[in-house]
């Protein structure tokens, strides 16, 4: 790294623990970076790993491969991968404000394969006071270094990088849209808890018929389906993170069977809740 990147001072966060001491295997945030006022620019730069770059100010521009020369303003999100070619920086005579975010693990395959991330172009994310908070709190984390902040730094920096997919890909919705939104985020918050589907409906003021429908023609799940495999993925969080036992993780997702709730996780995750644990 070169540190006269800025006229002004950058701060720059390594990971301080051994990777071996980490929980969460599939995602680790190596070390992260704010760089203000940078002026520097790069030519024919190449990296070993991922990057997520965020730009908060400032304008300058961005190409991959000598593809096609993106501008890049406050707002813009970017990456840096292996096997490829970079030219980057602010405009001649100018400068941006940056936050990088460098990572390694299986699960930037994951997000490749699902989300609608486009490596090798500028996206713009816009920029609000939530996201700031999440950078903020990322580097909190990852200055303390302990592994279970780590941890908690990686495990926000998906977070965070939901919410920059979000708001990209954010169009205006019709009413019926923002009522599913509504519904979801409702059951969303409930999950630890049973699930009253005739409660639900009638606090949304919709019929249980017309719930049931709705939310399988939204998700292309059965309600109850739907229900349990948020419940299952927010089990894999428990499991990898806590020390619950399964009957405890069991009861605290609203399952008072242990066996059913571990038949469930087996069904929709392929591996049994002990067994995950023990792997991961």
């Amino acid at each position: 790294m070169d540190y006269m990147i800025s006229p002004v001072p950058i701060r720059i966060i390594d990971r301080k623990v051994d990777k071996s001491k980490l929980n969460l295997k599939t995602l680790t945030v190596t070390n992260v970076g704010h760089l203000p006022g940078r002026t520097l620019r790069r030519t024919a730069a190449t990296f070993q790993t991922w990057a997520l770059v965020y730009i908060t100010g400032g304008r300058g521009y961005y190409q991959v491969n000598d593809g096609v020369n993106q501008p890049v303003e406050a707002g813009s999100l970017f990456w840096f991968y292996p096997d490829a070619v970079f030219e980057y920086g602010p405009e001649v005579n100018g400068y941006w404000d940056e936050y990088y975010f460098n990572m390694e693990g299986e699960r930037v395959k994951e997000w490749l394969e699902y989300w609608p991330i486009h490596p090798g172009r500028v996206t713009q994310v816009g920029t609000d006071d939530s996201l700031q908070n999440k950078i903020d709190r990322i580097f909190m984390l990852m200055e303390n270094g302990s592994p279970v902040n780590v941890d908690r730094a990686s495990l926000l920096l998906e977070s965070l990088l939901y919410e920059f997919i979000w708001s990209a890909n954010q169009i205006p919705e019709s009413g019926k849209s923002q009522q599913m939104i509504h519904i979801l985020e409702d059951i969303s918050n409930s999950l630890l808890q049973p699930i009253d589907a005739a409660e639900l409906a009638k606090r949304h003021h919709i019929s249980l018929s017309t719930l049931r429908r709705s939310i399988g023609e939204y998700t292309g799940y059965p309600l109850n389906e739907y229900i349990h495999r948020l419940k299952a993925a927010e089990a894999k969080n428990i499991l990898l993170n806590t020390d619950l036992t399964i009957k405890e993780i069991s009861d605290t997702l609203g399952y008072k069977d242990v066996f059913y709730f571990s038949r469930l996780f087996k069904k929709y995750v392929g591996l049994a809740p002990n067994v995950y644990r023990k792997n991961m």
